[in-house]
Formats: C-alpha cells, sequence, structure tokens
C-alpha cells in the first residue's frame, strides 16, 4: 500500500514537473515573438537582378546585430523612381531605402524625397572613388551628403577580340570608325548602336558630344547644344550607325559577346559577372581625332543608397546603408557581379588578380564625367532621344535634329 501511494506522488510530481516545463518552454517561444514582433522593418526599394540579390545574400548579419527586419522590394528603375516620387506624399513612406540611379539625384532633393545625412551626423568616408562619393551630394559636387555609392558604373567601350585583334587602336573616334567599316566590309556589323529613345540613345550619344567638343548645357547652365560641334558630333554618330546596326540592351550585349558586332559603348555591369567579362574592355576615347585635344567622356553612372524624408527609422536606416556600402560587403558582391566603389577595393592586388578589368573602371571612373545636373533631366532625355531618334531613321536631317532638341530643351528648362 506504501508502495502504491509513492509511486502516485511520484507520479504527480513528474506531471507538474512536465507542466511547469510546458509553461516555461511557452513563456520562452512567446517571449521570442514579443521581441520579434517588437523589431524595426527596413523596406529597402532596390534595384532588380544582381543589386538586390547582393542585399538579400548579406542582410541577415545586419539583422541580427541590430534585432531588426530588412524588407527588400526589387524593382525596375523606373518603378523605383515612380513609386518614390508617389509615396514621398505620405506622412509615413512605405520605403526606408531607396536605390538612386545617379543622375535623378537633383530631382529627388528638389522634391524632398532624400534625407540629409549630413545632418543625420553621416561624416564622409574617404574610401570610396572620390568621383563616386561626390555624386551623393548636393549641391553637387561640395554640399550636404543625400546617398551613399552602392555599386559603381562607368561608360566604357566593349569590344570581340576576334573581330579586332589584341591591340586595336581605339584611341580616337576617327580610328573606331575606319575600324569599323573595315569589319562591315568582312561581313561583320561594326558598331552597335543603341537607338532606342529616351535614356538608351542619350547615354550613346553623350560621349561622342563630348568628344568633339559640344554639350548641353554650358558652366552657367545655358543650353548650348545649337552648335558646330553638336552637328559634327551627330553627322559622325550617323556614320558610326552605318557601320553596324541598332541593337536593344541585350541584343547589344549578345552582338558584341559572340562577334555578330565588333564594338559598342556598354556599361561594366552589363558584360561583367562572377565569372569574368564576356568582352575586352578599353576606354572610350576623349579625341574626336588624333590631333585633337582630349576631352573628358565617359559617363559615371553609380547606384547609390539614400534614406527617405518620412522613413519612420532613419538612425537604423543610415546605419543599414553605412553597411551595405562597406568594405566588407562590396568585397561579397564581387560574387555577383559587383562593381564597387571603394579605393581599397579597387587597389587590392589579390582582388585584381582576379578582376584585372577593375583597373580600366577604375581609371574610367577617375576620368569620368556627370551628367547634367539639372531636375529635369529624365525629361531632357526623352525629348532629346526623340529628336535623335527621328535624325538615324531619316525622318528629319542634323541641322534640324540639333534645332529642334535645342528648343525643346529650353522649354524645359524655362518650365
Amino acid at each position: 500500500m506504501k508502495n502504491k501511494l509513492f509511486s502516485i506522488v511520484i507520479a504527480f510530481i513528474f506531471i507538474f514537473a512536465l507542466i511547469a516545463c510546458g509553461s516555461t518552454s511557452n513563456s520562452l517561444n512567446n517571449s521570442d515573438k514579443a521581441v520579434n514582433s517588437d523589431s524595426a522593418t527596413i523596406t529597402v526599394a532596390a534595384r532588380d537582378g544582381s543589386h538586390s540579390d547582393v542585399i538579400n545574400a548579406v542582410k541577415s548579419a545586419f539583422e541580427q546585430s541590430h534585432n531588426c527586419q530588412i524588407k527588400i522590394v526589387s524593382l525596375s528603375a523606373e518603378d523605383i523612381h515612380d513609386n518614390a516620387i508617389a509615396d514621398s506624399g505620405n506622412d509615413i513612406g512605405q520605403y526606408d531605402v531607396i536605390m538612386i540611379d545617379d543622375p535623378l539625384m537633383p530631382e529627388y532633393i528638389e522634391k524632398d524625397i532624400l534625407c540629409n545625412l549630413t545632418q543625420l551626423g553621416y561624416i564622409d568616408d574617404e574610401d570610396f572613388v572620390e568621383k563616386s562619393r561626390l555624386l551623393g551630394k548636393d549641391p553637387y559636387p561640395l554640399g550636404a551628403t543625400y546617398a551613399l555609392p552602392f555599386s559603381g558604373n562607368v561608360q566604357l567601350i566593349f569590344y570581340n577580340k576576334e573581330l579586332l585583334g589584341d591591340s586595336p587602336d581605339l584611341s580616337n573616334w576617327e580610328s573606331i570608325l575606319q575600324t569599323c567599316l573595315k569589319v562591315k566590309a568582312s561581313g561583320n556589323d561594326g558598331y552597335a548602336i543603341r537607338g532606342q529613345t529616351g535614356n538608351p540613345i542619350v547615354s550613346d550619344f553623350l560621349p561622342i558630344l563630348w568628344a568633339f567638343g559640344g554639350d548641353i548645357f554650358d558652366e552657367n547652365n545655358n543650353v548650348v547644344l545649337d552648335s558646330s560641334e553638336s552637328r559634327d558630333a551627330l553627322s559622325f554618330y550617323c556614320d558610326l550607325k552605318e557601320t553596324g546596326s541598332n541593337y536593344d540592351k541585350n541584343a547589344l550585349i549578345d552582338a558584341v559577346t559572340s562577334g555578330k558586332a565588333s564594338i559598342a559603348l556598354g556599361w561594366p555591369s552589363w558584360f561583367i559577372s562572377e565569372n569574368g567579362s564576356s568582352a575586352e574592355i578599353a576606354q572610350i576615347p576623349g579625341k574626336k581625332d588624333s590631333s585633337s585635344v582630349v576631352l573628358s567622356t565617359g559617363e559615371i553612372g553609380n547606384w547609390l543608397l539614400g534614406i527617405t524624408t518620412n522613413s519612420a527609422n532613419k538612425e537604423l536606416s543610415l546605419e543599414l546603408i553605412k553597411y551595405l556600402t562597406s568594405e566588407s560587403v562590396q568585397r561579397q558582391a564581387l560574387s555577383f557581379g559587383g562593381i564597387p566603389t571603394r579605393k581599397s577595393i579597387f587597389r587590392d592586388k589579390e582582388i585584381l588578380k582576379e578582376y584585372p578589368f577593375f583597373d580600366a573602371i577604375y581609371l574610367g571612373t577617375n576620368n569620368s564625367r556627370v551628367r547634367p545636373r539639372t531636375t529635369k533631366w529624365s525629361k531632357i532625355e526623352d525629348v532629346f532621344g526623340a529628336e535623335l531618334v527621328k535624325c538615324l531613321n531619316n525622318e528629319q536631317s542634323i541641322d534640324q535634329t540639333i534645332v529642334n532638341s535645342q528648343k525643346a530643351i529650353e522649354l524645359l528648362k524655362n518650365e
């Protein structure tokens, strides 16, 4: 009887212990849930593709160290722009961090979309390549900092070695034209034009315009496109087009890579992946011909990270963009085809052994020039691009194209 009573008591103690443990376990689980529910969520509007992939790959370390969640919204460049503007009217923004195509900086700042990082206590990081670092400032180039350079990019020449050989003369534009004419005579496309209206054709034409001494604006922001230099540059651009064909971005990449076309202007992120570069790389010439003076011609085109003015988590967002543009993250981004914006990476001898083309990108970045800093740039690309396309399609003369473009840009400037 005593043994039976003892067994019953032990059983009750065991059951009570199980209940207590279960209660403790539930309390711990509930506590974990409470921590997670209280943690901040940072929403990032990121460029779709490799840029979003990089952030997704590295975000967990930041989430753990800062007890937060990072939500990535992958969007096209156009959708980031349109959504950011639409969201800026809300008291609390949908996005805390947005990825920025650098020519859009003046528009974003005029519309009060971006937070002043200098006022948040940010101190400039001198390890960034200067040309990249200054893109995030307003007024450009010596104002306050509004954005940090996440991914580098600069226009370069990409060419097919099988068609042009080991050391083609790409030192001036006249030499490039003669090279393309020879390729055309052999049965392949010489120059691959990216001649779609808007940004594509304007970006494709600007380096030639600059090399010929032309420009859209002067130092006082006057429209100066209507010039003999602009006419000569456009005439030359039409001559280049006759040696090849008009391609969209993906077809252009494929044409140069496969040998269908010999040469094109492009951006490193088009041709470079974790497997290296699919085409040979050269600097865009700053000379019209062998006797011309050298001018800066390659467009810089970095993707930046900024914080929205209506973010509810500005301080944490600042820590996030500092992390995402850090040296350690940029090193990890290399395996996704990322282009660095830091001198320490461009100068790393071990990295250069694996990515020898970084020398050309670093040189191109240091010799680059920014597109005009105006809040109307996206509209200017639209109207100027439309006129250029008409000229390429033989719908209007070179002279009429320049005259029409000058008038259209002046109207936009004076709106």
